[in-house]
């Protein structure tokens, strides 16, 4: 028993410290720097909620709109494999738009009457929310191309990699990636438990001065970013006059260092492709149309099928139909809808959860999402991913079922019969730390594929068109759960700012309903999807 348990730390803890390569840190900086940018969600849903009066259908429609730009990841992927060399520049980019909306919402809340003399508050909040991931998308794309880079083909003897070897660094290079993020989370959530410590007996003054200072705070984001492309450089730097002092020659360090193949040339059907997806969403979003981003998305959708096809030119058959059918599966199980905003407030208004204890929540989601990471890699390793959507599908659907009892009740049933031990948040806590590390895990052997098999020269493009279509999935689920709760309508309270009047009174009836349509639509469709593509020459195996 004592040997199992060894060979299994073996394999699963060990065994990962001995895949990192140092070269692989540059890009985790980049993914750490995403993970730490949730440190204003909290935040941003408590100033929402206190400052704005925006519907949960209206926040879910912005969610739609904020989650357009990754669309861009096709250009802007091409154009990276494009500029190798100067791709950092993007980085640069991304971090000012980032910057630019922590500084907006910081100055909502610190001056927020000379910030409503120029624009409407609620319009300065939505062009923060839009800024934000037109500013993460450029990094993002840069760091899928920095991850392939990072990645060596040569052994330490200059010998290439066997596939087995490099199959097994691609997916540690993932895994790695998909760590940072959650460890930027694990960073945010006690960041929040600090800050938040007993906010909810201050004033609302007082409370704006906290909001402030985790905006401000949060502007270590864009410079983790640049750091680690700062980095990179220096790293490059090194390599190559180690090898001049190795005696290497000029060539055979480029084959060492830089991108084997001819440099890429520009494909303008993914620019053009780009070009029409901005055309198309800025015209509909302009308009007075009712379903403006049902069509954006359709629309969205040709374009990234288009070009998807044309790119999966490049791959041989057999490969091509399984990673049809592998993106159609991860693709319906990210479209899946969520309950929205009022869920939230529930807990807040109802359930009493504060922001430290929402903080607490993140904390222990994190920690757990990096435990489950490691300890479930090798069975991404071994196990096909549509084996690990229906687990994943399935642990959701029964973890989904909590929630839908703290609606109903079954805090106080608990409580009454536990002396008042497992409550609400204990059953919240208890629900968090078994559902955290299901989130990430579908995702990692997809990545690990696209690293492994797409054409040298068009490694950034491929990540950015697959990326694209799977995150237009995340769009899809905020078209779904924007008109769940059209059908579900739920309201919080909001009283005027001047006159402490109440505007809207809180309303919590039909989000018992919300949760179990959610839940049902979340474990049916990715089954039913599995179903039918492993019926079909899309099956994958993978």
């Amino acid at each position: 028993m004592l040997e199992q348990a060894l060979k299994w730390f073996d394999d699963t803890v060990l065994d990962l410290r001995r895949q990192f390569r140092w070269s692989f840190l540059p890009p985790l900086m980049v993914y750490f720097a995403a993970g730490i940018s949730g440190l204003v969600g909290i935040v941003g849903t408590f100033f929402v909620k206190e400052y704005l009066g925006l519907s949960a259908a209206f926040i879910a429609g912005l969610a739609f709109w904020a989650g357009i730009p990754w669309a861009l990841k096709m250009p802007l992927g091409h154009l990276v494999d494009i500029i190798w060399r100067w791709k950092a520049v993007l980085v640069y980019a991304g971090a000012a738009l980032v910057a630019a909306s922590l500084l907006i919402m910081y100055a909502l809340i610190s001056f927020p009457a000379r910030m409503s003399a120029i624009m409407a508050t609620e319009a300065w909040y939505v062009l923060s929310a839009l800024l934000a991931p037109c500013g993460y998308v450029l990094q993002d794309a840069v760091a899928d191309a920095m991850s392939v880079e990072a990645v060596p083909r040569h052994d330490e003897y200059g010998q290439p990699l066997s596939d087995d070897a490099s199959k097994a660094m691609h997916t540690t290079m993932q895994t790695l990636g998909r760590i940072c993020l959650i460890s930027g989370l694990v960073t945010v959530a006690l960041v929040n438990i600090y800050m938040f410590a007993d906010i909810e007996g201050l004033d609302q003054a007082a409370k704006a001065g906290v909001y402030a200072q985790v905006y401000l705070l949060a502007l270590v984001v864009p410079a983790v970013s640049i750091s680690g492309v700062v980095l990179a450089t220096i790293m490059r730097w090194h390599n190559r006059r180690r090898l001049q002092q190795e005696g290497l020659s000029a060539g055979e360090i480029a084959k060492r260092l830089d991108r084997p193949g001819e440099p890429t040339q520009p494909n303008y059907w993914y620019f053009g492709g780009g070009l029409a997806f901005a055309v198309l969403t800025i015209t509909i979003g302009l308009s007075d149309l009712v379903y403006a981003q049902e069509l954006v998305f359709a629309g969205s959708m040709t374009i990234v099928l288009v070009l998807m096809s044309r790119l999966l030119g490049q791959l041989e058959p057999d490969k091509a139909r399984a990673l049809v059918g592998t993106a159609i599966i991860i693709f319906i199980f990210r479209a899946v809808p969520l309950p929205g905003p009022g869920a939230t407030w529930f807990e807040i208004d109802v359930l009493g959860f504060d922001q430290q204890f929402l903080s607490v929540l993140t904390l222990i989601s994190s920690l757990l999402t990096l435990l489950g990471m490691i300890v479930l890699r090798p069975l991404m390793a071994t196990r096909t991913i549509a084996y690990i959507v229906v687990l994943l599908t399935l642990a959701g659907g029964l973890l989904s079922l909590p929630n839908i009892g703290l609606y109903y009740g079954l805090h106080h049933w608990t409580a009454m019969h536990t002396g008042g031990i497992v409550d609400a948040r204990f059953i919240a806590m208890i629900d968090t730390a078994i559902e955290s590390p299901l989130g990430q895990i579908a995702m990692i052997p997809m990545l690990a594929w696209i690293a492994r098999n797409a054409p040298v020269n068009l490694k950034a493009t491929f990540f950015a068109v697959m990326a694209s279509f799977t995150n237009l999935a995340l769009s899809a689920s905020s078209l779904l759960t924007k008109h769940l709760n059209q059908i579900f309508v739920v309201t919080r309270e909001v009283r005027d700012r001047g006159t402490n009047a109440i505007e809207t009174a809180a309303d919590y009836s039909n989000l018992g309903w919300l949760l179990i349509t959610v839940a049902a639509i979340s474990v049916l469709a990715p089954l039913i999807t599995i179903v039918i593509v492993q019926h079909t020459v899309l099956q994958t195996s993978d």
